[in-house]
């Protein structure tokens, strides 16, 4: 979510020197400039140096993922496309075609060169699922790209797509949209991740449809012809804590990589952390271990020297574990938690009424907390808007409900509830559509909020493990509030039964009025990176940046959360995070602090490691980093690229 620039410069930088500017560098474009609502930064510092950066778009969130070929002479960059998967090409980028993948020259690391694109099919997009292996079975040999689809549009196919770019100037189709099928066509996936076993060759991916098994894992042996062979579900290896309420636990991201002789894979699994799987039989993975979070935010709880408010201190942790990576000698794991809201929701209120009480409440990701009204806090009466997607029934506005805005007080919102889905619901028959695209509906119609309800098919009152607030995620492009809570509550705000069993239909009309309701904020912070010992998978130290523990940077600077790992390829004691409007952060094992970790001489005990910053790069103008990539130059330097979600690929190297 963006917002207006603020003129502060990066108060974590403070101790830079104001001569510190960032390096000199060549693209094919010139540099635009970045989108309202970025911290401005000193460039580069400590050990980072700014190469090159190859400008591609000028356009906001039109990049993605970066993947890095084997021959490391080329750089792919994903074209994630507008939310609505939209011709992108009129809306003043520069190259901007609809979704697909970028293909860029980095042979000569100081003057990257875009050279080519792989355009995907309509409305279907890459984002994170991307990378670059080789592949030597009896069915194919040589440089295998690997892309997910995440639909878009009513076109769009889901799935996993594979690209001989053995010649990345001539790629060439191995086979598009294998995966799980599901009512009609592929399932979505959010990510994927290949690798080659020897005689055969795998892909593993999440399946954003079916929460049951979202754990796929293909045979792309000949990649003409892949083939699912497993499909897992996490949670019933007891991943889940619930106990925490941490109850969204489904795969984000995984890697695989062959540690003493086996084959292991490394999944993240967002409220369940993250899972270590044995894959030497990829038909049959083998459940090894899990991390448990602890019961207290340890981030939040080592923080009584800032502004993290008290109340802050003692909250539980979110979750949201969202990529991870072994360090190089595979002692260390280094995992990001993803967390755009700064502010968590207080319980979501209905004060009136006879169902008055307290429910689950989230903000849906992507959507803007109640934290950003004057108030912090989300109140009013609530009207019923159906489904809400671009074909459902139409919202109507504040002013066509009679007698609404006569209800509303001082500090009120104007409040939609709109349902997740349509699914199984025969008086709905459309397309369901992502929550982004129903807040958009919203705002066009004048509403200043909107309450998503779980699903009808998710409320089931006699399971517990389906009473919880979860309503999808993505594709916003309005400054809206959205909060997501349970179906039951959905219920006792419109004063309707509890059945035994939910069952299509509600008895309930578009334009109802409902009961009060209020949602208040409170601080939590950003998301942070997480160290972890393989051995044991417990937690060892956490590292964020200052400003995610600041109100003052909550909102008007950009996302501040991390977003993805590269571990340094040379030295075990580094690695690379993309940050988003943080920028690119070098982080450094010290064991203890002021010590990098040496695998010749190893601490006899972990838990005196920590994670400890020394060195990053912040554009002057701003950067919101996606993806990280690691690889060892021709000279024996380490590199570094980065993916800039408004600009496309910037080279960095160890100093």
């Amino acid at each position: 979510m963006r917002r207006r620039r603020a003129a502060l410069v990066l108060t974590a930088f403070t101790f830079i020197a104001a001569a510190m500017l960032p390096a000199a560098a060549n693209g094919q474009h010139e540099m635009p400039p970045s989108g309202p609502g970025f911290l401005e930064g000193p460039g580069e510092w400590g050990k980072l140096e700014l190469v090159s950066k190859a400008i591609v778009t000028d356009q906001d969130d039109l990049v993605a993922d970066v993947a890095l070929d084997p021959s490391h002479d080329y750089a792919y960059l994903a074209n994630w496309s507008d939310a609505t998967c939209a011709e992108n090409s009129e809306a003043g980028g520069q190259n901007a075609p609809d979704a697909g993948i970028w293909i860029i020259d980095i042979s000569d690391l100081e003057n990257p060169v875009e050279v080519g694109f792989i355009p995907h099919s309509q409305d279907s997009r890459p984002g994170e699922g991307m990378q670059a292996l080789e592949v030597d079975t009896k069915f194919f040999s040589g440089t295998m790209l690997v892309s997910n689809n995440e639909q878009c549009g009513p076109q769009g196919k889901g799935g996993v797509s594979l690209w001989d770019v053995s010649n990345p100037l001539k790629p060439k189709k191995l086979s598009e949209h294998f995966g799980d099928r599901g009512f009609a066509d592929f399932n979505d996936i959010h990510s994927a991740f290949a690798w080659d076993a020897g005689d055969h060759a795998y892909v593993v991916m999440t399946d954003n449809i079916d929460p049951l098994t979202d754990v796929d894992i293909l045979d792309i042996t000949n990649p003409h012809r892949p083939r699912l062979i497993a499909e897992l579900d996490l949670n019933e290896f007891d991943v889940m804590q619930e106990d925490l309420g941490l109850t969204e636990s489904f795969l984000h991201d995984m890697v695989v990589k062959q540690i003493d002789g086996h084959w292991i894979m490394l999944l993240s699994y967002w409220d369940g952390g993250w899972v270590l799987l044995n894959v030497d039989d990829p038909a049959n993975p083998e459940f090894i271990a899990d991390s448990d979070y602890p019961a207290v935010d340890p981030e939040l709880a080592d923080l009584a020297n800032t502004m993290v408010p008290d109340e802050s201190r003692t909250l539980t942790p979110e979750g949201n574990a969202h990529q991870a990576e072994f360090t190089m000698d595979n002692q260390f794991i280094i995992g990001t938690d993803e967390d755009f809201a700064p502010y968590r929701t207080g319980d979501f209120q209905i004060t009136t009424g006879p169902n008055a009480g307290s429910y689950p409440s989230v903000i849906v990701s992507g959507g803007g907390a109640p934290a950003m009204l004057e108030d912090l806090t989300l109140s009013g009466p609530v009207v019923y808007g159906g489904y809400g997607c671009p074909d459902s029934a139409p919202i109507p506005s504040p002013e066509d409900i009679p007698g609404y805005l006569d209800m509303l007080q001082a500090g009120d919102e104007t409040i939609i509830v709109l349902q997740r889905g349509p699914e199984g619901d025969p008086s709905a028959p459309e397309e369901a559509c992502f929550p982004g695209e129903k807040a958009h509906e919203a705002a066009l119609a004048g509403w200043d909020a909107v309450v998503f309800v779980n699903r009808h098919l998710a409320a089931d009152p006699n399971d517990p493990a389906n009473a919880v607030a979860y309503c999808g995620a993505g594709a916003f492009v309005d400054d809206i509030v959205a909060v997501c809570t349970t179906h039951e509550a959905f219920h006792n705000m419109f004063g309707l039964p509890i059945p035994a069993s939910y069952t299509y239909p509600e008895d309930i009309d578009i334009g109802q009025i409902g009961e009060r309701i209020m949602v208040d904020s409170i601080f939590d912070g950003w998301g942070y990176v997480s160290l972890l010992n393989p051995d044991t998978m417990e937690l060892i130290d956490t590292f964020a940046i200052p400003e995610a523990h600041d109100p003052a940077f909550a909102f008007g600077f950009g996302d501040l959360t991390v977003h993805e790992v590269a571990v340094d390829p040379q030295d075990p004691s580094l690695a690379y995070l993309a940050y988003y409007a943080g920028g690119l952060r070098v982080i450094q094992i010290q064991c203890p602090a002021g010590t990098p970790y040496d695998p010749d001489n190893p601490p006899a005990d972990l838990s005196t490691c920590e994670l400890v910053e020394v060195g990053g790069y912040l554009d002057p103008a701003g950067n919101d980093f996606w993806g990280v990539e690691t690889f060892v130059g021709d000279d024996g330097r380490t590199y570094i690229l980065g993916s800039d979600r408004d600009s496309g690929l910037w080279i960095f190297r160890d100093p």
